[in-house]
């Protein structure tokens, strides 16, 4: 039965739409026609309520073998089958599911500076009228809660970026030669460079590749009486309407505001204990996320680098 031969992990809002996009024009390669089946994120149905938004999500799911497999019928003879669900690296049971299904499967993980990666997952979630509070730092305070409450894995702004945690149960399942670990900003400045890095991991021809596809691009409404009053419109119509008033909230909405330094100070100590197991587990440096901000920039295709970084991550 087909099954992927590798699949691209996580993390959510760290580029995984933008790679999907590029490795699908790869001869050598298959990606499913749908680009976050999730099917290894239950072991059955998904539940039918979450937070706001959530029982859509779920019903995006490709839960049932059968349909997972299908993904993949149209894949010519001697490609090699891939999917991307960005989830998969953060919950430790789908880690579990793909190893007993496929254990031979290489895994791409690209991870993205931690308070960055939930800057951006809260703006895309208040961009589309679901996140109900309009500060970032209140809503990470109020994760715990919310995962109490049952919402789904995409409002877990912090614990998607406790990476440390996430590879170091990984490591127990899959030896490491069989895991790629990128960082964000290699697929923004070198996109060329880190595509070649990924096919020579996958043993398809290098070369091939050159751009990274602009995807995924979250507009940032301002917070107004007309954002506050569409986003209530929002969270409590029909899908197919509710993506009409998205669209009418993301409207003229500009660039995301980056963070203040007082706003990241808070926001780093949810991950510092995480960075350094995650520099342990990995043996590269990523002591640069501790400080402030990455420079601003997002996925654009080919682009000249900025400061130059050595492979692992370390400051050249």
């Amino acid at each position: 039965m087909p099954l992927p031969d590798f699949l691209v992990i996580g993390a959510p809002k760290a580029g995984t739409t933008a790679l999907h996009a590029a490795l699908r024009h790869h001869p050598q390669l298959y990606l499913s026609p749908v680009k976050e089946p999730k099917h290894f994120l239950t072991d059955g149905p998904p539940p039918s309520r979450g937070g706001p938004g959530d029982a859509a999500t779920y019903r995006e799911h490709v839960w049932r073998r059968a349909d997972y497999e299908a993904l993949f019928d149209a894949a010519p003879p001697g490609t090699l089958r891939g999917e991307c669900t960005p989830f998969y690296l953060y919950d430790l049971a789908a880690q579990r599911r793909i190893h007993a299904a496929i254990p031979h499967a290489r895994l791409i993980a690209i991870l993205r500076d931690p308070v960055e990666r939930a800057h951006s997952n809260w703006t895309h979630l208040w961009s589309a009228g679901l996140e109900p509070l309009g500060d970032v730092v209140r809503a990470c305070a109020e994760e715990e809660r919310r995962i109490a409450a049952g919402w789904s894995h995409f409002w877990h702004y912090t614990r998607l970026g406790r990476y440390g945690e996430q590879l170091a149960h990984l490591f127990t399942l899959f030896p490491r030669e069989q895991v790629l670990i990128l960082r964000y900003r290699d697929l923004v400045d070198r996109p060329a460079d880190t595509l070649d890095r990924i096919c020579a991991f996958l043993g398809v021809r290098t070369g091939v590749l050159t751009e990274v596809p602009r995807e995924n691009v979250t507009a940032h409404p301002k917070a107004s009486p007309r954002h506050a009053l569409l986003s209530a419109l929002r969270r409590r119509l029909p899908s197919t309407l509710a993506e009409r008033v998205e669209l009418r909230l993301q409207r003229n909405g500009g660039a995301r505001r980056p963070l203040t330094w007082e706003q990241r100070r808070t926001l780093i100590e949810y991950f510092a204990d995480d960075i350094l197991l995650l520099q342990r587990v990995t043996g590269e440096y990523f002591g640069d996320w501790l400080g402030p901000k990455e420079r601003s920039g997002g996925l654009v295709g080919s682009r000249p680098p900025g400061r130059s970084q050595a492979r692992n991550g370390r400051p050249a």
